[in-house]
């Protein structure tokens, strides 16, 4: 493994390469086959699944419909932060080949780089797990006679050759998987505003009358306003979970984008807009539809039977529907499952071409598919077929856990390395030269780092607050709060003990400028489309 590269270019017989890592000649680098639409919805494939329609019924259960609310609306806050640093920095660098940890090598530090890469990685390659575990819960919703080890097989087997055949397949089928899921989504909603209005069967206004009876907050842990606060920083660190690894996405696909300098931003802005839509308006209508007290919201059972969309149309009384959400949900666990092994690929790949896993996942299709990445990243996703048995769904959900926390660090390294980025611009006076600049920084960063840093270290406060049934300490539930953390710690502090690496970069040693000259060539031959009649205008405006 290889301890730094100071943005040094290799040469010799093949093409050269910068950190080990990225080709500047064009004929060895991944094709460019993704759109401004493959882009924004591969993000929000990977944004929405099975949490925005089952994890949300949890919240509600457990702490009422404002928390759940304003839980949402604060994770949103957060994600389009750190949306905003990925956008910066892969839109000054947009090279074929990058992943975001390969800017925390090249501009804090490759002890941080190392642990943050194989942390992404499990984190995706896990999710791939759960999400093919999800669906096929949601086909045995049907009560099929098929075993739900077929379901695990045909949902990989298929996410397995959309990201083998190319780029352009994968993202196509992305598009789409997408797009079907987020057109039901919105059916959903305007479902909801028709029944809250009184327009279902049952003829009944239901407008906002869950927060007054139960009530709009279930205080936790606690009493009183305290009690009210935990009941909302509870949702907010749940809420989590449907959000994790959902803004990398972009920017994993920074370096396989057609025109990235102007695809990169525009996706970047429309992503805040779309959670908004598809995470605050439902998640408020979510909390009028159902009573957090239901006793179908706390069913053991992870499927559409949980699901608030379900309860909340089935009290209504529109018959015939369920069978729809379902198909939504199973969609939605397909799309994020597609989109976690394409970015968990190109995490093992960008480990292995740096030196960090082993070189055979630096092997690439005739078309530059990273198949060997792709293969081992699936592989992990194999311990979907743990939830055949009942001790595998514990696992299973165990995984689930992790994998949020996993997360959250990845999310902190993301603003570090930003944070690193933007001083070094700044202190080489290169800062003009960013040709993507967003709100309030660097202090919105600074900011969220805080936040982000206390939601993980406060994840799992609940078992210090909370003894289990037997009076005891809830060591489970401790450790699957927890034990990413140490986990991590043990990659950085383990590879700076072999390498002997220095803390960070000094400022004037990080390499803000191999590269650049390449990119704004490349980018200036980039010719913004332009819409002949009010169609293309439209269509324009969508991708």
């Amino acid at each position: 493994m290889k301890s730094e590269h100071e943005g040094s270019v290799e040469s010799g017989s093949g093409p050269e390469l910068l950190d080990g890592l990225v080709s500047l000649d064009k004929d060895s680098q991944l094709q460019r086959g993704l759109k401004s639409r493959h882009i924004q919805f591969l993000a929000l494939g990977g944004a929405i699944g099975t949490g925005l329609f089952v994890g949300s019924g949890g919240i509600l259960a457990l702490v009422g419909p404002l928390p759940l609310w304003l839980g949402y609306l604060s994770q949103m806050f957060v994600v389009w932060c750190v949306m905003n640093a990925i956008a910066e920095m892969t839109t000054y660098l947009p090279m074929r080949g990058i992943t975001l940890p390969y800017f925390t090598n090249r501009y804090v530090d490759s002890s941080l780089a190392f642990a943050a890469g194989w942390n992404y990685w499990y984190a995706y390659a896990i999710l791939v797990a759960a999400e093919a575990s999800a669906g096929a819960i949601l086909l045995d919703y049907w009560d099929t006679p098929v075993h739900a080890a077929v379901w695990i097989t045909i949902i990989l087997v298929v996410c397995l050759a959309l990201n083998i055949i190319a780029v352009e397949v994968f993202g196509e089928a992305e598009f789409w998987f997408a797009s079907i899921k987020l057109i039901t989504i919105l059916g959903l909603i305007i479902t909801g505003i028709v029944i809250m209005a009184g327009g279902a069967p049952n003829r009944e206004a239901i407008g906002f009358g869950t927060w007054n009876d139960p009530g709009a907050i279930k205080p936790y842990v606690a009493t009183g306003s305290w009690g009210n606060f935990l009941a909302y920083w509870t949702a907010f660190v749940r809420a989590g979970f449907s959000f994790i690894t959902s803004p990398e996405l972009i920017g994993l696909a920074a370096g396989e984008t057609v025109a990235p300098r102007r695809n990169i931003p525009k996706a970047a802005r429309r992503f805040l807009y779309r959670l908004a839509i598809f995470y605050g308006v439902s998640s408020l209508i979510l909390g009028c539809l159902v009573r957090s007290d239901h006793p179908r919201l706390l069913s053991p059972e992870s499927n559409a039977n949980a699901s608030p969309w379900v309860i909340g149309i089935q009290e209504a009384g529109i018959g015939g529907l369920n069978h729809v959400i379902n198909a939504a949900i199973l969609t939605s666990a397909w799309s994020a499952g597609n989109a976690f092994l394409y970015s968990g690929s190109r995490i093992l790949y960008s480990l292995a071409a740096t030196g960090q896993a082993p070189h055979i996942f630096t092997r690439t299709t005739r078309r530059g598919v990273p198949y060997a990445a792709v293969l081992g990243t699936w592989s992990l996703g194999l311990l979907a077929y743990l939830n055949v048995s009942e001790n595998g769904a514990t696992v299973f959900t165990w995984f689930m856990n992790i994998s949020t926390i996993s997360g959250f660090i990845a999310w902190i390294v993301v603003l570090i390395t930003y944070l690193r980025f933007r001083s070094a611009l700044k202190f080489q006076g290169l800062l003009d030269t960013l040709p993507f600049k967003t709100i309030g920084q660097p202090y919105l960063s600074w900011f969220v780092l805080v936040l982000i840093s206390l939601l993980t270290l406060t994840n799992g406060f609940q078992v210090f607050a909370i003894k289990a049934a037997d009076g005891g300490f809830d060591y489970k539930n401790f450790l699957a709060a927890y034990i990413t953390i140490p986990a991590f710690l043990l990659l950085y502090v383990g590879h700076k003990i072999v390498y002997r690496t220095p803390l960070a970069k000094a400022l004037a040693d990080i390499d803000v400028v191999t590269g650049k000259k390449e990119m704004d060539e490349w980018c200036e031959g980039d010719v913004k489309p332009v819409p002949k009649n009010w169609l293309q205008r439209i269509w324009f405006w969508i991708a």
